[in-house]
């Protein structure tokens, strides 16, 4: 899997978020997108992602050594991020079934198992609303690290969460993301300190 990033920018009304973004994303590799609160980390994650499109700039997807187009990243991606939303009406295991029929597992896991991996087993029919906030950041979490994707994108992947649930964290990064293409946007080190790449968004402003 690659994306490559070529002259990509993007604004709101006249004000450039970035621009002139260069750059390439392969499998096997992890990434820190990192900056201060409101520099836009998330923006960019979104246009790598195929969320929101480029002000300027293109995008190409390979995967396999062939090439799709923005419409099929969703495929390909597995993502937790703040701003996405779990159905708050469904109990937790109506989640996880309703997640799992868009994705894959991933080998070795299915939904005794990824239940087990949240520590969650007496919360299995309840309904996620009355979760707390940690409870629903480390389902996100578990989400998307537990999915079969070639792609994972994370975005404040350790918000609401406290000293434990960031070791939890840093153990399905250990466990999951190895061989998978791994962006984390953000701007604390223990969210990213595994990365060997780095890409600040403050150098394209």
């Amino acid at each position: 899997m690659t994306i490559t990033l070529t002259d990509i920018g993007r604004r709101f009304n006249r004000d450039w978020i970035f621009k002139g973004v260069n750059y390439t994303f392969t499998s096997g590799e992890s990434y820190a997108v990192l900056g201060p609160n409101g520099s836009g980390k998330s923006t960019l994650l979104q246009v790598v992602n195929g969320s929101l499109s480029p002000s300027k700039g293109t995008i190409a997807f390979n995967y396999n050594n062939t090439g799709f187009e923005v419409e099929n990243v969703y495929r390909h991606l597995s993502l937790a991020a703040p701003y996405l939303e779990l159905i708050e009406e469904f109990t937790l295991a109506e989640v996880i079934d309703f997640h799992f029929k868009f994705k894959p597992y991933i080998p070795g896991i299915d939904k005794n198992e990824l239940i087990a991996l949240l520590n969650m087993q007496s919360s299995k029919n309840k309904l996620v609303k009355y979760f707390s906030s940690g409870m629903k950041q480390r389902l996100k979490l578990a989400l998307a690290f537990c999915s079969d994707t070639p792609m994972l994108m994370l975005d404040e992947p350790t918000s609401n969460l406290d000293t434990q649930g960031v070791d939890w964290y840093l153990s399905l990064v250990e466990r999951f993301a190895a061989g998978r293409l791994t962006i984390i946007c953000s701007n604390q080190q223990h969210e990213y300190s595994f990365c060997k790449q780095q890409l600040s968004i403050v150098d394209y402003k």
